[in-house]
């Protein structure tokens, strides 16, 4: 088989897992915070991948409104099962352990219901749950037991490693009190199992370590669901710990058949950069990689760098927004409105430190990439940014007088302003390379911002860009660029993005 992209999916794309379903394969990855939330995108071939649909399109669907950062949609399971696509997951810190249903993975899913341990009782606690079937059709959900009273408590060893339950799917009801089965090989955060019947055998495939530099997955295999599970001996499968790897943090793997026959492994890594390649700009992505058989267990290859070319998207709106818009705790529609050819932002007193934005974008894709975007002002104030979470954001503003650039690094800010009397501006925020010099690399890349007033385009600030990834701001998320307002009514009348991953 010749080498397939990776990543698979570029960008904030963590906690991947994927169902084969009559020629097609079907990817569903977390969103946290995000709304719509848990993307499903579709392939024939595992190379080219579209983006569907999203499962949750309806408020409340998940009750991510309140979550704090981090929380919401964690760590998706997606299944075929009777004619039906199932997907599990986890709504941390908001509604607990969901399972959705739909006729067509592009949606409509159903509103997702609780697992719960019986009628009216608290969902069950748990995380990245897995649902699989046996031959006689009883439901397992098999999950990461690393909740306590609501919080986590890795340290107790009563409530952590993975634990399963049979399930009534008419009345998503727990059939039995959750049971431990096997918790890897004494990594931290057991996590993010998935159980499969391969040639008679069950087999249950599991994260440990934790999702940073540690990450690793495990393999164990029982003759029953239910184990006794048994690890392999070449436990871990796969792990870029102190390697020199340019994919790290691989882990969180879901196992199917490719197009050609070959077992895959589709998982989640970053690309760090810097001369200790300390930062990754773009958080979790997913990535694949071949599984080979031997002696009954499977044998991960190291995930291998295979970046697709570079990509450009321009956008008039003048057609309804494409699935790839994203919102903060609320949808699209609820902060934005496409009118006259132009996509228009209402303020509602919020900014971006707030919890829920007036905020509208869009994943960055690529490690080098610049975004340009023409704003009319003249009703109010608003502008361009990234966004990792409410305190760690770069924007550019503009308000018919100024033009402001700001650096929100942790509670910190920096500002740059000039002069920009104009009602209509184009603004720029690029991620480059860091500039050439004698000492070591110390970033991932470098911001700059900027804004084209009349044809003349000042450059504003160049800003350091290891504050805006995933180890700096510890988050589960990734690197999001859109269009905000703070005041007033914005309107943005084109978009322009281009990138590529040299």
């Amino acid at each position: 088989m010749t080498a397939l992209p990776n990543p698979l999916l570029n960008g904030f794309h963590p906690d991947p897992s994927v169902a084969f379903v009559d020629g097609w394969y079907y990817l569903a990855t977390s969103t946290f915070e995000y709304l719509p939330g848990i993307p499903i995108h579709r392939s024939r071939d595992f190379r080219e991948w579209e983006l569907i649909g999203h499962v949750a399109t309806r408020p409340g669907q998940l009750g991510v409104a309140e979550v704090p950062t981090g929380g919401g949609a964690w760590a998706p399971t997606i299944r075929h099962h009777d004619g039906l696509f199932h997907l599990v997951i986890t709504d941390a810190m908001g509604r607990g352990m969901l399972h959705f249903t739909a006729a067509d993975a592009a949606g409509p899913w159903s509103d997702g219901e609780l697992i719960t341990m019986a009628a009216g009782a608290e969902s069950v606690f748990g995380i990245d749950p897995d649902i699989a079937w046996d031959a006689d059709g009883t439901c397992y959900v098999t999950f990461s037991g690393l909740l306590l009273d609501g919080a986590l408590n890795p340290n107790d060893p009563a409530h952590l490693g993975i634990q399963q339950v049979r399930v009534d799917l008419a009345t998503h009801t727990a059939l039995e009190k959750p049971r431990s089965l096997w918790s890897g090989t004494g990594l931290m955060f057991p996590e993010a199992p998935h159980l499969y019947e391969i040639d008679g055998r069950w087999y249950l495939v599991i994260a440990e370590g934790g999702t940073e530099r540690g990450h690793t997955l495990s393999v164990a295999r029982g003759d029953s669901p239910e184990g006794p599970f048994e690890g392999a001996p070449g436990n871990p499968l796969l792990s870029a710990r102190s390697t020199p790897r340019p994919i790290q943090n691989t882990g969180h793997g879901d196992l199917v058949i490719g197009p050609d026959g070959q077992w895959l492994c589709v998982l989640l890594g970053v690309r760090p950069r810097s001369g200790t390649r300390a930062f990754s700009a773009l958080g979790r992505e997913t990535f694949v990689t071949p599984v080979e058989w031997a002696g009954g267990w499977p044998v991960l290859a190291p995930v291998a760098l295979n970046p697709r070319a570079g990509s450009r998207v321009d956008i008039t709106f003048d057609a309804p927004p494409d699935l790839e818009w994203i919102a903060v705790r609320r949808l699209p529609s609820e902060v934005s409105r496409i009118e006259e050819d132009r996509l228009v932002l209402t303020a509602d007193g919020s900014d971006l430190s707030s919890s829920r934005p007036v905020f509208v974008g869009r994943r960055q894709e690529h490690l080098i990439n610049e975004v340009s975007v023409r704003v009319d002002v003249s009703r109010g104030t608003g502008g361009l940014a990234v966004r990792y979470d409410e305190r760690f954001f770069l924007e550019i503003v503009a308000d018919g007088r100024t033009v402001t650039a700001r650096a929100h690094i942790g509670g910190l800010l920096q500002e740059w302003t000039a002069d920009a009397e104009a009602d209509v501006v184009d603004l720029h925020l690029a991620s480059r390379a860091p500039a050439a010099g004698t000492g070591m690399v110390t970033t991932s890349d470098e911001f700059h911002l900027g804004a084209t007033v009349d044809g003349t385009r000042t450059d504003l600030a160049r800003i350091d860009g290891r504050f805006l990834s995933s180890e700096v701001t510890e988050s589960f998320t990734g690197r999001v660029i859109g269009v905000f307002a703070t005041d007033g009514e914005i309107a943005v009348s084109s978009w322009s993005a281009e990138g590529h991953d040299a």
